[in-house]
């Protein structure tokens, strides 16, 4: 049977997806260092109005409130014997909201890193990440999430394992990686680079692509970095709403609605099919951003300077597909905003 999401990719020629999960509930009074995933359980209807910011705005598909809903990430606040039970949970509410939303709207099962590394880098091995994926994944499955959405992930073998566990749940998934390190991601991998390690895999995502990094101009940069590969498979862009600063005490994305209208219409345009926001997205942002796809013309892939010129300079002057610019590499986690 064809999955919902491609039933959907069948029929429009772009979706618009979700915006920032943190941003939305640090502005429901969630505090910092507090794992969101709890308040699936302890704040219930505060995840339905962010489920319902989504859908209210115009998206098609929105990702549930379980990034960090794996025992791995779990365990830093004693409760990785809930990973299951709140990835269901997280999933039950966003089918809820779906169902009741009068269209098809997608939910998608948020998946975000272990927070470990793999080895030969790391401690973590294959079998034990796959296992961490695979609780999640089926506590997801039975919440009701249509599709798996892997994010912000920076390893390939990380990438790896969990399409290995999202075939043990016999579930569809989608995947993005995060490059925000000169052009790369953390651990090195080039938009070249994650084109072939897609198409490698023995179940490949329906779609994959690029979320969080730096600025929505470093993002175009990556997701034109997959088109040039001649892919088929549907691109995912989810850029932040402009670059984040330190205003009063909290974190402040400078991007304007109509900023992320520009991004969405040119993310389209560099050959996106799934276009969304992440930190700092907004339900503004993203009804500004659904009406500038609606009524704007598809046009040519914008230059990098036409990018540049609209959006702002890049964060780095290469885009990591020079020898010469693999990052360092270093221990890091990072949540999506």
């Amino acid at each position: 049977m064809t999955d919902a999401l491609s039933k959907l990719l069948q029929t429009r020629d772009w979706l618009l997806a979700d915006g920032a999960t943190g941003t939305n509930l640090f502005n429901m009074g969630l505090e910092s260092g507090e794992p969101p995933e709890l308040w699936n359980t302890d704040e219930p209807e505060k995840i339905r109005t962010l489920y319902r910011y989504a859908v209210d705005a115009g998206s098609d598909l929105f990702l549930t409130n379980s990034f960090g809903s794996n025992a791995a990430r779990l365990k830093l606040h004693n409760a990785q014997d809930r990973a299951r039970e709140l990835s269901r949970v997280a999933a039950e509410l966003g089918r809820e909201i779906a169902d009741a939303s009068g269209r098809t709207v997608i939910v998608a099962g948020s998946v975000g890193p272990t927070g470990e590394i793999l080895e030969p880098v790391g401690a973590l091995n294959h079998a034990s990440a796959v296992e961490i994926f695979h609780e999640q994944a089926e506590g997801l499955k039975e919440g009701g999430a249509d599709v798996l959405w892997l994010e912000t992930i920076s390893a390939p073998e990380e990438y790896r394992a969990a399409a290995e566990a999202f075939a043990l749940a016999g579930m569809p998934w989608c995947g993005t990686m995060s490059f925000d390190t000169a052009g790369r991601t953390m651990m090195g991998v080039t938009s070249a680079a994650m084109v072939q390690l897609v198409e490698s895999l023995p179940n490949p995502p329906i779609a994959f692509g690029a979320n969080c990094g730096t600025g929505a101009s470093d993002l175009l940069r990556t997701v034109q970095g997959f088109s040039a590969q001649g892919t088929e498979r549907p691109i995912i862009a989810k850029g932040n709403a402009g670059i984040p600063k330190y205003v009063d005490g909290h974190i402040h994305y400078d991007g304007t609605p109509e900023l992320m209208a520009e991004y969405a219409v040119m993310a389209r345009d560099s050959g996106a099919t799934i276009i969304g926001g992440c930190c700092g997205t907004m339900p503004n942002h993203l009804a500004a951003m659904k009406e500038a796809l609606e009524t704007r013309p598809r046009g040519a892939r914008p230059t990098l300077e036409q990018v540049t010129d609209v959006l702002g300079p890049f964060s780095s002057a290469s885009d990591g597909t020079g020898d010469d610019d693999a990052p360092k590499r270093e221990r890091r986690g990072r949540r999506r905003a």
